[in-house]
């Protein structure tokens, strides 16, 4: 019975290495590391976003898996959860608008539409309504 249950957690242990070195080649491609040292002028801290994106990577599986809970006070909780959710969504849409670079969606759009000026407030608009909808989703759906 316990080679069973060996042989289950080798091939749960491989098939999540598989998945998280996908994640990070996905993320390598895309090139965002280095998208924000260069914005942010902070290339020579390229190493250290690398290490903290492969720590967070480790502690929120550990966390997602386990369901381990933080014990902090309840208004350092919710900065904490708050700073969490803004650094976690600024993430996703660079992460999401880097992909749409790479496949040239914008540029093929507004080359269609023959826009000329204005396409960092469609960009923008784009983003506050994602926002909207997700603070929409969350704030009525979420308890259900």
């Amino acid at each position: 019975m316990w080679i069973k249950e060996l042989f289950l957690g080798l091939i749960g242990l491989a098939s999540g290495f598989g998945v998280a070195a996908g994640v990070f080649a996905f993320v390598v491609t895309l090139g965002v590391v280095p998208r924000f040292a260069g914005k942010t002028h902070t290339v020579n801290r390229v190493l250290s976003y690398e290490t903290a994106i492969f720590w967070g990577g480790i502690f929120g599986t550990l966390i997602s898996i386990f369901h381990l809970e933080i014990p902090l006070p309840g208004w350092m909780g919710r900065g904490l959860l708050g700073a969490f959710g803004l650094s976690a969504g600024i993430y996703t849409g660079c992460l999401a608008v880097a992909l749409a670079e790479i496949i040239n969606t914008f540029p093929i759009m507004f080359r269609r539409t023959r826009m000329k000026v204005g396409q960092e407030w469609v960009l923008l608009a784009m983003a506050m309504g994602k926002m909207a909808g997700a603070f929409y989703f969350y704030a009525n759906r979420m308890g259900q």
